[in-house]
């Protein structure tokens, strides 16, 4: 890991919960770098990623990184101070988005694991910036290998078995959405988001039999609990 501080922090108000991925979303890792670093950006995050699987840290985690802005989830509207904030070098949708090299997910995991375990934050409070901010954000996106964490229990796996359909309205679904952590405020936004982390190969915003039984399988209780 090496050191590569950043200004753009503050102090928490509350106490770690979650872990919030990102990409970059930019052309290369030195202009993300950069950007994460520079006090006009006003942006910054606790881990960077690179592509080849190197480890940057920004900001110390007992600060409060300037990663989520604007965001939502499970009540929790101040997301910068109950999280830790990981940018994984991607250039995203507007640049090209591409898949996530092994080396970097395998990077990523034994951190994701370390932080989980020392904060003993759960499985469900491990997302992406588009679950905390479905509005305004598209990453890490569609392409992520969120079923390369689940398998190690540091994320929600997709449900698939068992699925039945519950036969909600749109409306009972953007109930059951928010009751399971989304910002539902804008219907479409919330949708997609959902689809992009559990059912990723088809992102069309259209609530159908298949998202319902989805979402209805993630919100009945589990044996082994949600952690």
């Amino acid at each position: 890991m090496i050191d590569t501080p950043s200004p753009n922090f503050d102090e928490r108000s509350s106490p770690i919960s979650m872990i919030v991925l990102h990409y970059t979303g930019m052309q290369d890792a030195d202009s993300a770098i950069q950007r994460l670093r520079d006090p006009e950006a006003k942006v910054s995050a606790h881990y960077l990623i690179t592509e080849e699987g190197q480890v940057l840290r920004l900001v110390d985690e007992a600060n409060r990184a300037w990663h989520a802005g604007r965001s939502h989830w499970r009540g929790i509207t101040d997301v910068n101070s109950a999280s830790v904030g990981i940018e994984i070098v991607n250039p995203g949708h507007e640049f090209g988005y591409r898949p996530f090299p092994d080396e970097q997910i395998d990077a990523l995991i034994p951190l994701v694991h370390d932080i989980k375990e020392r904060y003993g934050i759960t499985r469900g409070n491990i997302v992406g910036h588009s679950d905390v901010a479905p509005a305004r954000k598209q990453d890490p996106g569609e392409l992520f290998p969120w079923y390369r964490l689940a398998k190690l229990r540091l994320a929600l796996p997709r449900p698939t078995k068992n699925l039945m359909d519950p036969g909600w309205t749109d409306a009972g679904f953007l109930l059951a959405l928010e009751r399971f952590g989304y910002d539902v405020t804008d219907t479409l936004a919330a949708t997609v988001a959902f689809q992009r982390r559990f059912r990723p190969e088809l992102v069309d915003g259209t609530i159908d039999a298949e998202c319902r039984a989805i979402l209805l399988a993630l919100l009945l209780p589990k044996p082994q609990g949600d952690d």
